[in-house]
This record gives C-alpha cells, sequence and structure tokens, in this order.
C-alpha cells in the first residue's frame, strides 16, 4: 500500500469535522456514482473490507512550511498520560498544579516530514501558538489577529424559510442557529491517504476528493458548508519502527479487542447518518459506533503490527436502511516511542 499527502484549502466555514471515517464514507458516495475510481467497483470493494481495506483516510491536520521545502504537521497530541510526555520532577505542588494546566491546554504536536515519532521528544503547543505560527509564516500577515484559534467555532443564525414561497411566511419568523466551524483565512489542511495501487491510484483519489470539496463536505453542503479546493498530492514515506513500542491513531479506529495489550484513548461516539440521497430515506441514521478518537496509542502484541501501516477493523452491521454499509474502523497509524517513565 502507498501513502500519500493530499493538501486542501477550506474555502469557507464545516458543518463536520474533517475525520477520517467522515471523508471514507463520502468518498464511497463518489464511488458509487463513479465506478472507475476503483477496481471491481464499489460493492465488491465494500464486500471485501474487512478482510483488506482499499482506502484508509486519516483526519485532516493543519499543515505549515516555516521554509521553503519543509513541511510540518499539527496533529493531535498522543492520549498518553501527561506525565509520561511532560516529566515534571523537583516540583511543588501549587507549581506542579500550574504547570499541569499549562500542558493539558498544549493539545497539539508539531510533527516533521517524516513522521518520526517519539512521545517526550515532540513539541506540543495550545491553539495560540499554532496560530501564530501559522501566521508567521504567511506573507503580508502580523502576529497580531483577531482570531484566537486556527479552528475557531462559532454559531451561525439561520432562518426557517417556506420553499413555496421563498419567505418566512405571513406574520411567521423560525430563527435558528448551528454551530460550525471556520479555518484560519490561507490555512491549508493535509489528509493523509493509504491506497491500496491493486485497487486504485493517488489520480483517482483526488478526483474524488476534488468533488467532495466541490459539491461539499459533510452536512449542509447544500447551503454552501463544506467546500474546499484540493491543491497538491505527494508520495511519502512510512517512518522508520525502530525504537517505537507502539502505534499511533491518525483517525477515528475500532481496535480488534485481542490486538493489543495497551490502549490510551479517549472515546468517541459516531452517530452516523446516511448521506446523499439515502439522507432522505426512511430511516437515514445509523446504529452509533463506540471508537477511540484521534490521537489513540496502542501498544500492539505482536511487534509486527508497528510495520502494519493501519490498524483497527472495519465495522458493519450499523444500517438497516442499507445493510451492506460499513464504517471506516481502521486507521492509518505511525510508530511511536513512548515509555512510562517519560524516557524514549
Amino acid at each position: 500500500m502507498e501513502l500519500h499527502e493530499i493538501t486542501i484549502r477550506p474555502l469557507g466555514a464545516m458543518g463536520t469535522a474533517l475525520r477520517g471515517d467522515t471523508i471514507f464514507g463520502q468518498y464511497c458516495w463518489q464511488v458509487a456514482y463513479d465506478s472507475s475510481l476503483v477496481q471491481d467497483g464499489l460493492e465488491i470493494n465494500v464486500s471485501r473490507y474487512h478482510e483488506k481495506p482499499f482506502v484508509v483516510f486519516s483526519s485532516g491536520f493543519p499543515r505549515f512550511e516555516p521554509q521553503p521545502g519543509t513541511t510540518t504537521y499539527a496533529m493531535i497530541r498522543p492520549d498518553l498520560p501527561l506525565s509520561w510526555i511532560f516529566p515534571c520532577h523537583g516540583k511543588d505542588q501549587a507549581s506542579s498544579v500550574r504547570e499541569r494546566k499549562k500542558n493539558k491546554a498544549r493539545k497539539w504536536m508539531l510533527v516533521g516530514a517524516d513522521l518520526a515519532l517519539k512521545a517526550s521528544k515532540m513539541e506540543y503547543i495550545d491553539d495560540g501558538a499554532l496560530l501564530k505560527r501559522f501566521l508567521k509564516q504567511t506573507p503580508g500577515s502580523t502576529e497580531e489577529s483577531d482570531a484566537a484559534h486556527v479552528l475557531a467555532s462559532f454559531s451561525q443564525p439561520h432562518n426557517t424559510i417556506n420553499r413555496s414561497t421563498g419567505t418566512t411566511g405571513s406574520g411567521e419568523f423560525a430563527p435558528y442557529s448551528q454551530n460550525v466551524g471556520s479555518y484560519h483565512p490561507g490555512l491549508t489542511i493535509a489528509i493523509f491517504a493509504l491506497i491500496d495501487t491493486e485497487v486504485t491510484d493517488i489520480g483517482n483519489v483526488q478526483t474524488g476528493l476534488t468533488r467532495m470539496g466541490q459539491f461539499g463536505f459533510g452536512k449542509d453542503a447544500s447551503i454552501g458548508l463544506g467546500r474546499f479546493s484540493v491543491e497538491a498530492t505527494r508520495p511519502l514515506s512510512f517512518p522508520e519502527v525502530r525504537g517505537s513500542t507502539a502505534v499511533y491513531c491518525m483517525a477515528p479506529s475500532v481496535p480488534a479487542g485481542a490486538s493489543y495489550r495497551e490502549a490510551y484513548f479517549l472515546p468517541f461516539v459516531r452517530f452516523g447518518k446516511h448521506g446523499d440521497s439515502l439522507a432522505c430515506s426512511g430511516n437515514p441514521f445509523k446504529n452509533p459506533v463506540i471508537m477511540a478518537d484521534e490521537g489513540a496509542v496502542f501498544v500492539p502484541k505482536e511487534e509486527a503490527a508497528l510495520r502494519r501501516p493501519y490498524w483497527g477493523k472495519a465495522v458493519t452491521n450499523v444500517s438497516l436502511s442499507q445493510p451492506e454499509t460499513i464504517v471506516q474502523g481502521y486507521s492509518i497509524c505511525l510508530p511511536i516511542g513512548i515509555d512510562a517513565g517519560g524516557e524514549t
């Protein structure tokens, strides 16, 4: 399988977070309408997805170019005990509490283009520092900005419109609001794709994502949310395993129960819903799926798993409307070095 980076540029607000399992679901709709995107079409590849995935997507991560020819990714901090990542020695209790609070806010991990991870050796920063990094590399910008985050969440007001009359109706006013996320203007996002080259290639994956960006990703695409452009793609090499003892997951995943000795993750419940034409069916909702959110760390039972480019399993039996529906319970994984003593 080949690993590729796909760089996208958000063109507006997002109603749905760029998580790997959701990107996979919407890509499958692209394949459903254009079977040329994969060999043998969607149905056959879905039927064998639990044995071998044809494509696995990561979640979207902010990317930077501090210097020409260099790339840095801002990934979610591994869900490890803070003391393993930020060793605290010789401090009084009050200082330790203040330091711990500060460290908890450092939710971003800066990763180089080699994708090498050593938990206690990485640079961790908070939202404000991440924004400053971006503004510093952006021509014509200053470090002063009204925004406090690279990804800001806000409430967008709307009003209910009668589609027949194009108005709210005589004497009626039905406002409502919804939460949306907006990336800082000019920011680019990296989505990693693990591709089975016997089934498809980066060109087809890029075509699918380009169409997704044109029509809108996630919910409320019909009112303009979720637009993005695909800027570039490039192949990547898998990082070396030497010195690693665990795997770091780049998207929500569902691990096989007997595959790991230790697990560190934040539980995430996916309340899925069908998209496209099935969104208007009698039962568009999928069964909830409990997943380990991106940033999860697993210590596998077998050392060979450290050399495997993905982790987890496919999830089936999630839909009554379309029984063959699957959920990407896989995640692209990177080997990571950890130690309970805080040293790697």
